[in-house]
């Protein structure tokens, strides 16, 4: 029972190993979650002081002293210092524990002055209906996630409840009143002890089921997080179509699973990038690639395409496979159109700061391709397969025999046009008929960018 009550009130091991910048996302969740609690108590003895002031009175003020106007300020002045902390820090445990019990002292000494108010015996104030407030008060602290200031704001409101109710023994000792007849209870100041123990148990199940349910609740927050920060964390490493698909999945994805798709292929690389790559120190070899890819990936994502993988100075996109596209072949050669563009800045940027200017290959086709999931379970990663991925790669390669800076297949082209692609505005070149390396018949290709720059 112990351990239990342990894990409730402070969560499990695993839990309290969080990374710190899990920690600290879900700190900031607390910390919002303070700042309406704040509002809510605000809007409370905001409530209280306006029911107390319209509320007749049965005595005079020289009869007796009104604490409720000093209670209500002083815990209206607490509320706003509570707001203003809360707004500039974390607030520690122990403040917020003194505010739990501050709530709770609140609603208790504005029920113990009703018999004072309407001039009866301390048990007229045992059938207030304003006790109601304390399940509020109780509730209010489920917004934080922690168990154990809900079982504090439970366990004050029953302890002072037995106190109110001892205080009504104790007031007139010997005229306790204390019936065993319901009636005379309801319709009297009469004290019936079954009754007050009823909502003593009330109050007690109330904050026991509520600590329950925050205990699995911040379990669930905490995986929540968890994930929300490792999909952030993903999408650094996978496109973002990838890692939406995978969250609106049906099913968890598994090893096995694929899709037959209308796609075209993009496959970028770095002209003479291997014999550049030897002259350069291990940081500027990553920098050089860090600052290339980081020119190129956006523009590709920017036409819907996504990044299947890099491959050293290569960058292997597609465009129609993650998810199914009506334009995918049209928004290829924007992309590369585009991608072109962006090449020929930065070669031009680099030669301007005395660098050795950087040429670039691209090849595009188009056609079915297969995309799924391979690997083990251990590791599984999304990829594209088919034809036209191979073809691309040897087109690609290709480049080189043709002098050029980007080639493609006829076909791409024309599925480009169907899709309201305007080729005829574009400088493309038709070279029929060509022998590329490595595939066993002749493919026409069309010239999107011309002649390597020096």
């Amino acid at each position: 029972m112990l351990p239990v009550l342990g894990r409730i009130l402070w969560g499990n091991a695993e839990r309290r190993l969080l990374p710190d910048r899990i920690r600290a996302n879900i700190q900031q969740q607390q910390q919002d979650s303070e700042k309406l609690i704040g509002w809510i108590q605000l809007a409370i003895v905001s409530i209280f002081s306006v029911l107390y002031a319209v509320s007749p009175t049965a005595f005079s003020i020289s009869e007796t002293v009104r604490l409720v106007p000093y209670i209500l300020a002083t815990y209206f002045l607490f509320t706003l210092m509570r707001l203003y902390l809360v707004y500039r820090h974390s607030l520690p445990g122990w403040f917020i524990s003194l505010s739990v019990i501050a709530d709770i002292a609140l609603l208790m000494i504005t029920i113990w002055s009703f018999h004072l108010q309407y001039d009866q015996p301390p048990s007229f104030y045992l059938k207030a209906p304003t006790l109601l407030y304390i399940f509020i008060f109780i509730a209010l602290r489920a917004l934080r996630f922690e168990a154990r200031y809900v079982i504090l704001a439970g366990g004050v409101s029953a302890v002072s409840w037995v106190l109110m109710f001892v205080y009504v023994i104790l007031a007139e000792p010997g005229n306790p009143m204390i019936t065993r007849d319901y009636v005379q209870y309801l319709t009297t100041n009469s004290v019936l002890i079954g009754g007050e123990l009823d909502k003593i148990i009330s109050i007690l199940m109330v904050t026991g089921i509520l600590a329950l349910a925050i205990s699995r609740a911040r379990g669930l927050l905490e995986r929540s997080v968890t994930e929300g920060d490792t999909a952030r964390s993903l999408s650094r490493f996978f496109a973002p179509a990838v890692i939406e698909q995978m969250a609106t999945a049906e099913q968890e994805v598994s090893l096995g699973e694929g899709v037959e798709r209308e796609a075209a292929i993009l496959m970028m690389d770095l002209r003479g990038f291997t014999p550049f790559a030897q002259n350069l120190s291990p940081d500027d070899l990553i920098c050089l690639i860090v600052d290339y890819q980081s020119r190129m990936v956006p523009i590709i994502r920017k036409h819907n395409g996504v990044i299947d993988r890099f491959e050293g100075d290569g960058i292997i996109a597609s465009f129609g496979s993650v998810k199914e596209s009506t334009t995918y072949a049209a928004d290829v050669l924007a992309s590369t159109a585009e991608l072109i563009e962006a090449a020929d800045a930065w070669h031009t940027e680099r030669r301007s700061e005395g660098l050795e200017p950087i040429n670039v290959g691209i090849a595009v086709t188009s056609g079915t391709i297969v995309f799924g999931i391979i690997g083990d379970e251990e590791r599984l990663e999304y990829t594209i397969l088919g034809d036209c991925v191979n073809l691309s790669a040897k087109i690609e390669k290709h480049t080189k025999v043709e002098n050029v800076r980007a080639l493609a297949s006829a076909e791409v082209i024309a599925r480009a046009r169907e899709q309201g692609y305007d080729s005829d505005t574009q400088n493309f070149r038709s070279l029929p008929a060509r022998d590329v390396e490595g595939v066993d018949y002749q493919v026409d290709l069309v010239v999107l960018a011309g002649q390597v720059q020096d």
